[in-house]
């Protein structure tokens, strides 16, 4: 864990960016394409990106974007059980 903490920690600018950047074509492509999106690629991209952001956000103790990104993943985990149908 301390190796991969030592990773983000050495790469924390350009994972954060990926992160933005992820965040920002998803919700574009739900924007773009509406109902007819991809909805479980969205979620599970958008949910990917959140899991990046809050362990950035938690490395740098920054608590606001970790409990925005945290969040995040719980909406993330909603949306693909919604779009996988485990209930409606």
């Amino acid at each position: 864990m301390k190796k991969l903490n030592g990773f983000v920690q050495s790469n924390i600018k350009t994972i954060e960016m990926t992160g933005v950047l992820m965040r920002v074509c998803s919700f574009t492509l739900v924007s773009w394409l509406g109902p007819n999106s991809p909805f479980m690629f969205v979620w599970i991209f958008n949910t990917s990106d959140a899991l990046m952001l809050s362990w950035c956000s938690i490395i740098k103790k920054d608590r606001a974007y970790t409990v925005l990104n945290l969040f995040w993943i719980i909406v993330g985990a909603v949306g693909i059980a919604r779009a996988a149908s485990y209930f409606q």
